[in-house]
C-alpha cells in the first residue's frame, strides 16, 4: 500500500527535492523497510511497548487485544492486509497486536515512516482514510458492545467480515477468527455465540462449510436481524 503511494508520488513528481528521484524510489524504499513473519498466535507487538515503528500488513490478519483490569482481554479489532499497524501517537501502544494466521508484514521505522508522510502527499491521504477507518470501526464496536442483542452482534459480524472481502465462487467468506476471539470482540460467551451461530444456521440464514469458512445464504434477512428487525 505505502510502497505503492510512494513509487506513484515520485512519478508524479509530487516528492520533495530530499527524496530519491523516480529511478531510485524503489531502492531507497527498500532501504528504510524490512519484511517480516510471524506464525498464528505470535506476538508483533505488545501494549506498552515503546512504538519504534509502523508496520504494514502484506498478507494474512491481526487481532488488536487489551488487557481489562481484571485481567480478562477485550479484543478491539481485526485487521487484514492492506493496513497499518503501530500509528501510536504518544510513542507508546495502546493494544498488543496477535497474528491470527499466518502474517507478513513490511516494516518503516517510524522516524523515516514521518518523514514519508510530511513529503509524500499520497502517503499522508492513505494516513487519514486509515485513520478514518480506525474511527468507524471503533464506533462500530461500540454500537456492537451497546444495546444490540447477541443475535444482533453475531449477524453484524458475520455482515462486517463480509464487506472486508469477496466472497469466492460458492458465496463463501473466509473467518479465521476462533469463537472465542468473536466472543472477546463482542462481549459474549463462547457458548452464546455458538448457539447464536447455531440459531442462524438453523433458520437458513447463514451455512458452515467448515470451521473458518462462512456462507450468508441470505444476506438480506441477516441484514434484517443486524438491525433489529428480524423475527
Amino acid at each position: 500500500m505505502l510502497a505503492q503511494a510512494a513509487a506513484a508520488a515520485a512519478k508524479s513528481g509530487f516528492a520533495a527535492p530530499p527524496l530519491p528521484e523516480k529511478s531510485r524510489a524503489g531502492n531507497y524504499l527498500a532501504a528504510i523497510t524490512s519484511m517480516q513473519k510471524r506464525l498464528p498466535g505470535e506476538t508483533l507487538f505488545t501494549e506498552g511497548d515503546e512504538a519504534h515503528s509502523v508496520y504494514e500488513i502484506v498478507s494474512g490478519m491481526f487481532r488488536l487485544v487489551k488487557l481489562l483490569p481484571d485481567g480478562r482481554r477485550q479484543i478491539t479489532g481485526f485487521l487484514p492486509a492492506g493496513h497499518l499497524l503501530g500509528l501510536a501517537s504518544e510513542g507508546v501502544h495502546i493494544y498488543t497486536a496477535e497474528a491470527i494466521t499466518e502474517v507478513t508484514v513490511c516494516r518503516y521505522g517510524r522516524a523515516a515512516f514521518e518523514r514519508l508522510v510530511e513529503e509524500l502527499p499520497g502517503f499522508a491521504k492513505r494516513l487519514f482514510a486509515q485513520t478514518s477507518h480506525e474511527l468507524r470501526a471503533n464506533q462500530d464496536q461500540m454500537v456492537l458492545l451497546g444495546r444490540k442483542t447477541a443475535t444482533e452482534k453475531v449477524a453484524s459480524f458475520l455482515l462486517m467480515f463480509a464487506r472486508r472481502q469477496s466472497e469466492d465462487e460458492a458465496g463463501e467468506i473466509d473467518m479465521p477468527v476462533t469463537r472465542c476471539d468473536i466472543a472477546d470482540y463482542l462481549g459474549l460467551t463462547i457458548e452464546t455465540v455458538s448457539r447464536t451461530f447455531t440459531k442462524l444456521r438453523q433458520d437458513g440464514l447463514i451455512e458452515l462449510p467448515a470451521p473458518t469458512r462462512v456462507k450468508l445464504r441470505d444476506r438480506a434477512r441477516l441484514e434484517e436481524v443486524a438491525a433489529g428487525n428480524g423475527d
